[in-house]
């Protein structure tokens, strides 16, 4: 195998012999430098940047726990592995505690060091998957890449921008199809939050019967279908954000006891008795006249004022005209991107068609006519008319 394709392990140990013991098991698989005291283990750390250290507790001249304290302040990714030749549970404790990914006792078992090097090796790559991950979630999310020059939308990103890093509660209305996720995780992913959970909840997705439990979960046996304890989105987006969509469909029954949440940040599940304290965001959205509701009786007016601290409008897409071939461009990028086409464009015409059309679904409707115009469009460079709906 190519060295240069091998993960690199730093041997740290004043032993020859246990330095040789080590190389020769781990040397098929993986590349080994050495190293005999710390010093020497430092430089080499910083100098040839390994993927994993195995690290001995007790080094001439120093400890080794001081030894993992300086790597992990240098470096917090690379796992350190601890080596020591006593088995003492104080210091296995205070290694994990300093940020050790493990711990081997001396003489070691061959398997169990290959099992202990593979497992440290794939929760750090699993780690930097996540944090790579997190990164283009944040970057899909900021508030700069919701599309649209209008003035109503610069509004928007204003106050996205002016709100999103607290903890206020935020109501988004407007009409189905307009982008108000879209808006929840913008103000997500740019909050203090953002490495935290996100959960969004569709109010109206679920009949009357399950949205309790999945709000607050339940406990096992507290009714015919409860199996097992269900854990509810509340504690799910604890430290987090909960977004929820809909919410003027919510009874009156569960109002109120989401209202008891916003007032004291804690709740019971259902059939418990324990109080569950929990620190979480809410953003709601809805597509109706939450007022209207309250005067009807249908929504409690306590509950209004209390999400209704900071609201957001999304203004329909057809009172936005001049953001409509910024959609379709975008729209139509994201799919030449996902497929791997060659670049394409709109005809005149069809920017034409697609500008003059009322858009009753708003930017959800407009993503899926460019899907179907991309479709058709297979081998040609330029998106025609001929290549969109006939409801346009």
């Amino acid at each position: 195998m190519d060295t240069s394709m091998k993960k690199r392990v730093l041997l740290i140990d004043d032993e020859a012999r246990v330095r040789a013991s080590l190389k020769a098991v781990l040397e098929p698989t993986y590349e080994t430098i050495q190293a005999a005291d710390a010093q020497e283990g430092l430089e080499l750390f910083r100098k040839e940047a390994p993927h994993l250290v195995l690290l001995d507790v007790i080094l001439p001249g120093t400890d080794g726990l001081s030894v993992l304290q300086t790597l992990r302040a240098e470096d917090r990714t690379a796992p350190v592995i601890m080596l020591t030749g006593t088995k003492s549970v104080k210091t296995a404790v205070d290694a994990m505690k300093f940020g050790a990914a493990d711990y081997l006792s001396k003489p070691f078992d061959v398997e169990e060091l290959r099992i202990i090097v593979e497992r440290a090796l794939k929760d750090q790559e699993l780690q930097r998957e996540v944090k790579q991950l997190r990164a283009q979630v944040v970057r899909r999310y900021a508030f700069h890449n919701l599309i649209g020059k209008s003035p109503s939308m610069q509004d928007i990103y204003t106050k996205i921008e002016q709100v999103a890093d607290s903890r206020t509660t935020v109501l988004i209305g407007g009409e189905s199809g307009t982008g108000k996720e879209l808006v929840a995780k913008a103000l997500h992913y740019n909050s203090g939050r953002r490495e935290r959970p996100f959960i969004a909840l569709n109010c109206a997705a679920l009949p009357e019967t399950l949205i309790e439990s999945e709000l607050f979960g339940h406990e096992k046996g507290s009714f015919t279908d409860a199996t097992a304890r269900r854990v509810g989105q509340f504690e799910l987006a604890n430290t987090g954000t909960l977004f929820l969509d809909e919410i003027g469909d919510l009874s009156a029954m569960t109002q109120a006891k989401l209202l008891r949440v916003l007032q004291e940040r804690e709740f019971t599940r259902v059939g418990g008795v324990q109080s569950i304290k929990v620190d979480v965001r809410i953003v709601a959205a809805t597509n109706q006249n939450l007022e209207e509701l309250v005067r009807k009786g249908q929504f409690r007016e306590d509950l209004y004022y209390r999400i209704n601290v900071i609201a957001l409008y999304l203004p329909p897409l057809r009172e936005r005209g001049e953001d409509v071939p910024l959609l379709a461009k975008h729209f139509l990028a994201k799919r030449i991107e996902e497929d791997n086409r060659p670049p394409q464009e709109f005809s005149k015409d069809a920017v034409d068609l697609l500008s003059r059309y009322p858009w009753p679904g708003n930017v959800r409707e407009m993503e899926n006519i460019i899907e179907q115009a991309f479709i058709w469009s297979k081998g040609s460079d330029t998106i025609t008319p001929e290549h969109l709906p006939t409801i346009l």
